[in-house]
């Protein structure tokens, strides 16, 4: 368990006595990202969101971070709250968290959602060199690049509105906390604790993802027992957002399906 955690910033909505739905954000992201799902999981679910250390309203502690600290916080928010037990649905950072949290602390996990999602980076060298960058020329720097990745050039054509909103809170990141979150990526390979997940496991990949390429996705559905596969088409990285109704009707489908 993390022994630097941060208290981070949250918002619960939804069924005031329903299950525990989390929600956690991409990289470079905050937990606005999950507005396309509120509405429709809000009607089952009592849902948490939060932004990550060094992330949109929370704190940024000084780095090192480790994967172990990211999901620490969530612990202890959890703690804070006292809830005890949850569901779990991350994207991309998010999904490294539930990996985590799955792994290590499996009482705490009922069901589980990986979107777009990897326990290692597929060039963990090129992470090390963002941080580098962020650091010296700021979060504008690398926009073009990462929001570009994130979505299909017709989806980019067709809501502009859409991405530059998601362009916007990417460039409000703190430099330092995403920058601390590359490093974090760059040494992180939870690959030896897919094993231990036992939690049903629902695995979503993007057609397009070039981030996290649905093949990847395809390896961690043989490595984690109980695990199912499902294919978002014509979207990429930020497929809650491109493509919002088939993600929340997978998530639902997955954490409401009797065991």
């Amino acid at each position: 368990m993390a022994t630097r955690a941060t208290d981070l910033h949250h918002r619960i909505e939804g069924r005031p006595d329903g299950p525990v739905l989390v929600l956690s954000h991409a990289m470079g992201a905050s937990m606005a990202m999950w507005e396309p799902q509120v509405d429709g999981l809000s009607r089952a679910f009592r849902v948490l969101r939060y932004d990550h250390r060094g992330h949109g309203a929370s704190p940024v502690p000084a780095g090192p971070y480790t994967i172990a600290d990211i999901g620490g916080d969530l612990l202890r928010l959890l703690d804070r709250l006292g809830i005890d037990r949850v569901s779990f649905c991350g994207l991309s950072l998010g999904g490294m968290v539930g990996i985590w949290l799955a792994a290590n602390a499996p009482e705490r996990i009922d069901r589980l959602v990986l979107c777009c999602s990897a326990p290692r980076m597929l060039r963990p060298e090129d992470f090390a060199a963002r941080a580098r960058r962020v650091r010296s020329e700021g979060m504008a720097s690398i926009a073009d690049a990462v929001i570009g990745r994130w979505f299909t050039p017709s989806f980019a054509e067709r809501r502009p509105d859409t991405v530059a909103a998601i362009r916007a809170i990417f460039e409000s990141t703190p430099a330092e906390g995403y920058a601390a979150t590359c490093e974090a990526l760059a040494q992180m390979d939870q690959r030896p604790d897919l094993r231990r997940i036992v939690a049903p496991t629902l695995v979503i990949a993007a057609e397009h993802d070039q981030s996290i390429p649905p093949e990847q996705s395809r390896e961690m559905v043989k490595q984690i027992p109980n695990a199912r596969f499902f294919l978002i088409p014509a979207a990429a990285h930020l497929a809650s957002v491109e493509q919002p109704e088939a993600v929340t009707e997978r998530m639902l489908d997955h954490v409401t399906a009797p065991r």
